[in-house]
């Protein structure tokens, strides 16, 4: 009886260590992409609010605009130069404990950068779909 014991504690920590390692060595994701290339530079255009309280829009023309259309981004003036290669970026932000959420930003190569609007309006798609 007391060999059948030992024998089954035994199996039972053989198997406990067992699922440890395996779970340990599951990775969780190997290439979280924060950054995409979404173009050459080539003109912007602004439209203004709407009412006094609606956000000021610039539309991004690219050279991948077959692709992306044009981009939508938070701004009264765009200060990037023609053939500035452009990226998406995002960041997640996380202000408490329990949430967070993402933040789109399209970016030269140099300083200038621009909030991304969660939604594209030229194509009527979310931006978080072009990092799925």
């Amino acid at each position: 009886m007391k060999k059948a014991l030992l024998l089954l504690l035994v199996a039972a920590m053989a198997s406990c260590s067992q699922a440890r390692k395996s779970s340990s060595t599951v990775p969780e994701d190997d290439l979280i992409i924060t950054r995409k290339y979404v173009g050459d530079f080539i003109e912007y255009r602004h439209t203004g609010p709407e009412n006094y309280d609606g956000p000021n829009i610039i539309w991004i023309k690219t050279t991948m605009e077959d692709r992306y259309g044009k981009i939508s981004a938070y701004g009264r003036k765009c200060d990037f130069t023609g053939g500035d290669r452009l990226y998406l970026r995002r960041k997640f932000y996380s202000p408490g404990i329990v949430s967070g959420y993402w933040v789109y930003v399209i970016e030269n190569d140099a300083s200038v950068s621009y909030r991304a609007t969660d939604l594209q309006h030229d194509r009527e798609v979310f931006i978080k779909t072009w990092f799925e």
